[in-house]
Parts: structure tokens; C-alpha cells; sequence
């Protein structure tokens, strides 16, 4: 099974909210997830405030080989920087 770690993507119109998900590559974007990990929501003012993951459970599933999308993997390298 190709697992990969993605944004679904949530809230209204003009205003996005994602959720950070461990989802198999073949499901739709917005389908059922293994597990969700965290958040990310662009609109808070706060940029340290963005982004909220667990990091035990991202590191257990890159471990066992699951792919980080090019945004959470932006995202991850942010999060551990700061």
C-alpha cells in the first residue's frame, strides 16, 4: 500500500483549513484517513501558530515508509527548524 502524508482539505469558501492526514495515494483527497496528525490553517495571523503536528506520529509513519507530499513536507521542515 503507497501511504502517503497529505493536507485534506477542510473549512468554507475563502477560508481554508487543512488537516494533516496519513491517507492512502489512490483515495481522493478529501477521502477516509489512516490517521490525522495535525493541522495546518493559513489564516491565522500568528505564523508560529499555523502549523500544529504530532511529530512522534510523523516520524513513526515516515519510519514505516509513508511519503510526505511536497507541502507537508515544506511544512514539516518548518516546523522542526523553528
Amino acid at each position: 500500500m503507497a501511504v502517503r502524508i497529505r493536507m485534506k482539505r477542510m473549512g468554507r469558501k475563502h477560508r481554508p483549513f487543512y488537516r494533516i492526514c496519513v491517507i492512502d495515494a489512490r483515495k481522493p483527497r478529501d477521502g477516509r484517513a489512516i490517521e490525522e496528525v495535525g493541522h495546518y490553517d493559513p489564516m491565522v495571523r500568528d505564523k508560529s501558530q499555523r502549523v500544529v503536528v504530532n511529530m512522534d506520529r510523523i516520524d513513526h509513519w515516515l519510519s514505516v515508509g509513508a511519503q510526505p507530499s511536497e507541502k507537508v513536507a515544506v511544512l514539516l521542515r518548518k516546523v522542526r527548524e523553528g
